[in-house]
């Protein structure tokens, strides 16, 4: 807030101190301005051209100048006792800390050491310091509401201490540190977004909700899972198949016995109106004969060990080796394994073990000594350097193979490991999960810390991965499952089943009921991932963004915001006794299914803010069914009478949307006396409107009160 408040200034500063460097780009201890409140800072003595290149930043930014003397947020380089390269950024008192990627526990990280060391973490808790994911990254908000984050641009170990101050300890080379002010979190992440990237908007299909368990065999008991969604009338859109379709978890093959026929398999499901997701993992059995193993080994595709000679590792199919991703040749041949497997008609690809998990090694990993030997800009290094980012690269060459095969879909890739900026090739979950109440807690505060280190697209496994859980709490997870970015059910080998019926009837009315609500939010929900893939902004946010100079919201996190306009209510607690702090302002209660939240406390309580418009479809089945007509806007007026909102619209696939084949319309509503007139303000797209009738709900402090019309002329509602 304090770094442009005086452009003239400003400008004069950067021009002196842009012509004192000139002739010393590589001299000691120097500083970059990257943009409008975006610094880069270097320890002394640095010399930068000997750095290796950025894995987090989308592409290398313009730099504009020198960091202006007054610029205050200065980082403090140093080495630690056990010779960690160290950065610490000074806080306010009063400052609330948030981010750090995939963490357990708590929103708020302040008092948090997070360890960056991707690791299988099955059935972590709390108190866990390395997860499935690294994002060295700091999103810092003071006391009067405006903001700053830190990121510590490396891929080595790196840990980040948040008991005091913001301090990054990382193991390797110097690393340079990138500093974002703004006045808002919210514009600290968009300024974000413009050097880490942003999410592509998914297919429509991959925002409904998806069915998995580790596994679903043979092939019948596919279809019968898929046949049970239709017939109890529950909305699914995709089924999973985990390691166990495969013939001895060799990827890219199929259990001759369990899945003869994938292709048949596929065709069937899509007429039913399901999408598949099939898992790749990277460990490919070293077996000669094997094509996968034959055609990487012929091409010397694989990690070698400090020996140079290829590493095998244990996983699912025994002594494994591991593409090197590092390489621009081995990311080819990688994604031209995806055309035949595509062609089976698979329409979404998991990627799974890839941080890489190894068994029976204390590490639960490859030695750190392991080579990677790089390329395409990429320098050779230790395993220690590219671990990291391995799961990161293993799904962008995934994603490419994916879109080479299918070059007018758009691709689905979901990992389990991944880097800050990895959100750029594919979604995630939160990993091996346990079903109890913990973990359901932690479902709202994980995908939060996600989506604000630039991971929009997340969620948990909905009623817990490992452990079987009771019917209570599958029910209550459920309920706040299905209104999370990403919504999948599974649970793991040995369990009990756990799809929506598996409870009794009790329970499968309650998941039917969440579910619908999802559907009836789906045109909402794609808005704000077309948001998402504007601005940077995530899907789900916490509730301080509705005020963030309100020091009583800074760690709730029982609750959450479903883009600006939708604030979602759960009761994550067995024993009812939650305390949540609600926004100021103008807060209604709807019901989009007829359901009341306050009598069944499996269905979180939702409400719509005042000023807002937000757009519903009817109850579909899948998302191949037309679901805007009716359209129904939902309408809340603020204290001075007027509310708007945006319903962003195109063919839910392919890429025509980007050459103006899209919808994009802009609702408002002002009162006039004892009316309320709803139109359209403005509309951007080549896409013809669709005729549709349109219904329109005003949520008042009363009631709902409802009218009818055509959305391209005025709609007006009596009160």
């Amino acid at each position: 807030m304090m770094v442009f408040r005086k452009q003239f200034k400003f400008w004069v500063i950067v021009v002196a101190l842009s012509v004192l460097s000139i002739g010393c780009a590589e001299q000691t201890g120097q500083t970059q301005l990257l943009g409008d409140g975006i610094a880069r800072f270097y320890e002394p003595n640095v010399v930068i051209k000997n750095l290796p290149p950025s894995m987090s930043l989308e592409r290398e930014p313009n730099v504009i100048g020198q960091v202006p003397a007054e610029w205050m947020l200065v980082p403090q380089f140093g080495i630690d006792k056990s010779g960690r390269r160290t950065a610490i950024m000074k806080i306010e008192t009063g400052t609330s800390l948030y981010g750090t990627g995939e963490v357990s526990g708590k929103l708020l990280r302040n008092g948090y050491v997070t360890e960056c060391w991707n690791t299988d973490a099955y059935g972590y808790n709390g108190s866990t310091q390395s997860l499935y994911q690294s994002h060295p990254w700091v999103l810092a908000v003071r006391k009067d509401g405006t903001a700053f984050g830190v990121l510590a641009d490396t891929t080595w170990r790196c840990r980040i201490d948040l008991t005091k101050d913001i301090k990054f300890s990382a193991e390797g080379p110097s690393f340079p540190v990138i500093v974002i002010d703004a006045n808002s979190p919210q514009n600290v992440l968009r300024k974000l977004a413009t050097l880490i990237g942003k999410i592509s908007l998914p297919p429509r299909w991959a925002i409904g909700y998806h069915q998995c368990r580790y596994s679903y065999y043979p092939d019948k008991r596919v279809r019968e899972i898929a046949k049970e969604f239709r017939s109890r009338k529950i909305p699914c859109d995709v089924i999973w198949l985990d390691i166990d379709y495969m013939r001895g978890f060799r990827i890219f093959t199929f259990d001759p016995n369990h899945f003869p026929d994938p292709a048949g398999l596929n065709n069937d499901l899509h007429k039913m109106g399901f999408k598949s997701v099939w898992m790749i993992d990277p460990g490919i059995k070293a077996e000669k004969g094997y094509f996968v193993y034959d055609q990487g080994a012929a091409g010397d595709h694989w990690v070698k060990n400090a020996d140079g000679k290829e590493y095998n590792g244990e996983v699912w199919p025994g002594m494994c080796a591991f593409p090197d991703f590092t390489r621009p040749e081995t990311c080819t041949w990688w994604a031209s394994l995806y055309k035949p497997f595509m062609a089976l008609g698979v329409d979404g690809v998991w990627n799974d073990m890839d941080e890489p998990a190894i068994f029976n090694v204390k590490s639960k990993t490859m030695p750190t000594d392991n080579i990677h030997r790089g390329g395409g800009g990429l320098p050779q290094g230790p395993h220690a350097q590219y671990h990291n980012v391995y799961g990161m690269l293993m799904v962008k060459a995934s994603r490419e193979g994916i879109m080479a095969a299918n070059p007018d879909k758009r691709p689905f890739v979901l990992t389990r490991a991944s880097f800050i900026g990895g959100h750029r090739y594919a979604a995630t979950w939160t990993g091996d999960n346990v079903a109890n109440w913990e973990h359901l807690g932690y479902s709202v505060s994980m995908a939060l810390n996600l989506g604000l280190s630039g991971q929009p697209f997340s969620g948990p496994d909905i009623g817990g991965f490992c452990e079987n859980g009771d019917a209570k709490q599958f029910a209550r997870w459920f309920g706040v499952g299905a209104l999370l970015p990403f919504a999948r059910g599974h649970t793991a080998k040995g369990n009990r089943d756990k799809e929506p019926w598996a409870f009794g009837k009790g329970v499968e009315d309650t998941c039917r009921t969440a579910l619908e609500r999802r559907y009836r939010l789906l045109p909402y929900l794609y808005t704000l991932f077309y948001e998402a893939s504007v601005t940077g902004l995530p899907v789900m946010r916490p509730v301080f963004f509705t005020d963030p100079a309100n020091m009583k919201l800074r760690s709730e996190d029982s609750a959450f915001l479903l883009g600006s306009d939708l604030l979602v209510v759960p009761q994550l607690k067995e024993n009812l006794n939650q305390t949540t702090i609600q926004p100021s302002g103008i807060w209604r209660t709807v019901s989009l299914v007829g359901e009341d939240s306050a009598k069944d406390v499996n269905q979180p309580e939702l409400k719509i803010r005042g000023g807002a418009i937000i757009p519903l479809g009817r109850v579909v089945q899948n998302t191949e069914e037309i679901s805007l007509n009716p359209l129904t806007l939902l309408v809340c007026l603020d204290e001075n009478g007027l509310a708007q909102g945006t319903l962003y619209e195109d063919a839910g696939e392919g890429y025509r949307n980007r050459n103006g084949e899209y919808l994009l319309t802009k609702y408002a509503a002002r009162q006039d006396g004892e009316r309320v007139i709803v139109e359209i303000l403005s509309q951007q797209g080549k896409m013809p409107r669709p005729k549709r009738n349109v219904i329109v709900e005003l949520i008042t402090e009363k009631g709902v009160i409802k009218a009818e019309g055509d959305e391209t002329k005025q709609i007006v509602i009596n009160m």
